[in-house]
């Protein structure tokens, strides 16, 4: 989850950074991917804002950071099929589609804080139909020490 929250980082929205880390079945990273405007998409000439028109929202143009791991993914031949997805906000109903038909299997997020939207309701029905498991994250009680 670390990887994913300091991937968020790299996100220009001034309201929301979502970070997302694709991990193997052995805990290899595969791939990682933030929400942002599409490749070639000017973040200065693009709208951040929340509310609006449908043309000058953010939602129209941004990319969400599952998605964004599952297109920046150049893995080998046994593609994401069984890897675990690791995200700072529970996804959206899109997202989940992109995720159940890579063939993620697990989703651990941070946060549910839309879990009431029909989006977020929607993503647990495909993901329970489709056997993918989702959790909420919790920090283990390790410590991580470092040498020099």
């Amino acid at each position: 989850m670390g990887v994913a929250k300091l991937t968020a980082e790299r996100s220009k929205d001034p309201n929301s950074q979502v970070g997302a880390c694709i991990v193997s079945s052995d805990h290899k990273i595969l791939s990682m991917g933030y929400n942002g405007f599409p490749k070639g998409c000017n973040d200065d000439e693009y709208p951040w804002a929340r509310e609006g028109e449908e043309l000058s929202v953010k939602y129209t143009y941004v990319t969400h950071a599952e998605l964004n791991a599952i297109l920046n993914f150049r893995g080998g031949s046994t593609g994401l099929e069984g890897a675990e997805l690791y995200v700072t906000l529970f996804p959206c109903n899109e997202c989940a589609k992109a995720i159940i038909q890579t063939g993620i299997k697990s989703v651990v997020y941070e946060s549910d804080k839309y879990a009431d939207l029909p989006s977020t309701i929607a993503s647990k029905r495909m993901f329970d139909s489709a056997g993918v498991t989702y959790r909420k994250y919790e920090m283990s009680g390790r410590k991580v020490e470092i040498s020099l």
